[in-house]
């Protein structure tokens, strides 16, 4: 058999357009990178702690269930979830505050947005073809990694990206369930990270009547909290499926199949993905909980400091000498804005590759 008889399959995907969109993502070098970007806690601490990848597949798992209830496209929402955080810089969101700072002080007045810059990877900084660049998704993947829920009107976007996914207007219902996706797998997550990493313990969390609702259900199946391990995993599993069924109790009958496509979602209609008023309200409380019990906790604030002036130090030296950084990015400064390039150069890094260059550029060897 000759090859070209072997491979005529190709030119017939088997796959339907949001599958592909999933596999090209995998595939791409910034998903691969994602291994090794911080969510909480930095890399090196620990092989038990969720990175940015752990975390996107987590999110992917949560978004395909709910979607799969509700009767939506299942390899669309997992295509926006493995690609929602593909533009985060390394060291978290204060490694992207830090950068969009650096970048406003020295004038360039668009700064960093992490969404704009997951859009950005997918859409040009990946190459993958001769001819153009990007991964070539399909629109409602990328109108999803672009919006998650609501309208993005952003004033540093160019005007062709407003005319062609109308930014006035919400995306698709399947990248509303990825952004409430997004939002439980982290809860859960950071709460798990942060019990097993002592940096929090359960009594801390225990004033949020959603926690405590969890840990009734946890501890009526006769596992106590000196069965550490177990005691966490059986947590954090009815923590996501209280959150996930409340999601689709809530929704299933606000789901108008008549208005799945954006355009006729403008920026007055209300999201169809939610949960009922008295969870989200306790959502709220436990995410302000979170936010000064764990996020602030010293330990993460001292990793994080580190972090910013890693990012400091090294947006500041390739401004100086640009020609520190690999061929591919110093062939772009022919044609690109300097300072765009040198973020986006940043911007892929892993925590270890920001650091161990950083520590080299400065002499910290």
């Amino acid at each position: 058999m000759q090859a070209s008889d072997r491979f005529h399959h190709i030119n017939h995907d088997f796959r339907n357009p949001y599958a592909r969109d999933r596999d090209r993502i995998i595939h791409s070098g910034n998903f691969r990178k994602l291994e090794y970007k911080t969510q909480v806690f930095l890399n090196q601490e620990g092989d038990f702690f969720r990175t940015r990848l752990t975390h996107s597949i987590e999110v992917s798992q949560i978004a395909r269930s709910i979607t799969s209830h509700l009767g939506l496209n299942e390899s669309l929402a997992e295509a926006i979830a493995l690609a929602h955080d593909l533009g985060h810089t390394p060291f978290g969101h204060i490694g992207g505050d830090t950068l969009d700072e650096c970048l406003k002080e020295d004038g360039f007045k668009n700064g960093f947005e992490h969404n704009f810059q997951s859009f950005r990877v997918v859409s040009s900084i990946e190459k993958r073809y001769k001819n153009f660049d990007g991964l070539n998704l399909t629109f409602a993947t990328l109108e999803g990694i672009l919006k998650h829920s609501y309208p993005y009107k952003k004033s540093f976007l160019p005007q062709i990206i407003d005319k062609q996914f109308n930014l006035e207007t919400h995306p698709s219902i399947e990248a509303m369930v990825v952004d409430r996706a997004d939002e439980i797998a982290y809860m859960s997550h950071d709460i798990d990270d942060g019990i097993n990493s002592g940096l929090i313990s359960f009594d801390d969390l225990r004033e949020s009547e959603l926690i405590q609702e969890v840990l009734n259900k946890v501890e009526e199946e006769g596992i106590s909290e000196d069965e550490d391990e177990m005691f966490r995993y059986r947590f954090s599993s009815h923590l996501i499926n209280h959150l996930v069924y409340s999601l689709i109790e809530c929704s299933k009958d606000r789901i108008d199949s008549s208005k799945i496509l954006s355009s006729t979602l403008d920026s007055k209609t209300e999201l169809s993905i939610g949960f009922e008023p008295k969870l989200e309200t306790e959502i709220k409380k436990l995410k302000k909980l979170l936010f000064s019990k764990l996020y602030q906790h010293k330990d993460i604030m001292i990793k994080m400091f580190a972090g910013k002036q890693a990012i400091k130090g090294l947006y500041s030296g390739l401004m100086k000498e640009p020609k520190m950084m690999p061929e591919f990015y110093c062939k772009q400064l022919e044609n690109k804005n300097k300072h765009r390039v040198i973020a986006d150069y940043i911007a892929s890094m892993s925590d270890r590759h920001a650091l161990s260059f950083y520590n080299e550029m400065y002499g910290k060897i």
